[in-house]
């Protein structure tokens, strides 16, 4: 999963949000993984401030290498809870999440806390998954199944893997207004991004802990993830491998009184 979190940058994970950030912004990155988008946040709006926050010790490492490679000097990241930020009301001019509300049991409890340290009239930004509308094509029969097989594992855990179709619905009943709800895909098209798919396919959702987890959960069986790992195999081959991942976004505001 962090090999595929790597891949993430502003430019192809939070394009929808480049033409608000402005130099000398208050940024906060929630939920900001191994910080691949949080420093071209942090390049937008130098001489501003980027705070990232993530749960894991690990991804946190990783975001802070990558500022120091960057020379991101403006970013800075901690280790912490999204539903309880380390940081004052009314703090940040625009706060951005990817991939972070569908993990995170309590929806309104983060965007609580988000809109808390937003000051009034501060943006949010959220791009979140819709798998039930990602797909890779030719389907070679088991490989739908493999969607449906990730979002029961993430339901499973208590998390939404739908939740990129519902944002409007979840700002508005967090109090935000102005809400403006899009929609894209992340596509794998080429061979090197269909070798890179596949790669992040085979080490993550078919490794031993995901496997473990599943068959745990009662939600597919070892003989038939075996079964999916040799049609996923034989779908990377394929000249017209091509897969896309769909996601929601939505921009809102704190209002001002």
């Amino acid at each position: 999963m962090l090999r595929l979190l790597k891949g993430h940058t502003v430019h192809s994970h939070a394009a929808h949000l480049l033409p608000y950030l402005q130099p000398g912004q208050r940024v906060l990155d929630f939920g900001c993984g191994p910080g691949t988008i949080s420093v071209g946040l942090a390049k937008a709006i130098e001489p501003g401030e980027l705070h990232g926050i993530d749960i894991k010790q690990a991804q946190i490492d990783v975001a802070r290498s990558v500022a120091v490679a960057g020379g991101n000097r403006n970013a800075t990241f901690h280790v912490g809870d999204v539903t309880d930020l380390p940081f004052d009301d009314s703090y940040f001019d625009l706060a951005h999440g990817h991939s972070i509300l569908t993990y995170v049991p309590d929806t309104q409890a983060v965007l609580a806390e988000v809109k808390r340290v937003l000051k009034p009239g501060g943006l949010i930004s959220v791009r979140e998954g819709i798998i039930g509308s990602s797909f890779v094509a030719p389907d070679f029969e088991l490989l739908g199944d493999a969607w449906i097989t990730f979002a029961e594992l993430i339901t499973a855990d208590d998390g939404h893997p739908h939740i990129g179709r519902d944002l409007k619905r979840h700002l508005h009943e967090a109090g935000f207004s102005d809400l403006r709800p899009t929609a894209s895909f992340t596509s794998h098209t080429t061979a090197e991004e269909v070798a890179f798919f596949w790669a992040v396919i085979r080490d993550w959702f078919l490794s031993s802990s995901v496997r473990e987890a599943a068959t745990e959960y009662g939600v597919i069986s070892h003989r038939h993830l075996d079964n999916v790992e040799h049609a996923f195999d034989q779908w990377s081959r394929h000249p017209g491998a091509f897969s896309a991942f769909a996601y929601g976004e939505c921009l809102a505001y704190k209002p001002r009184s």
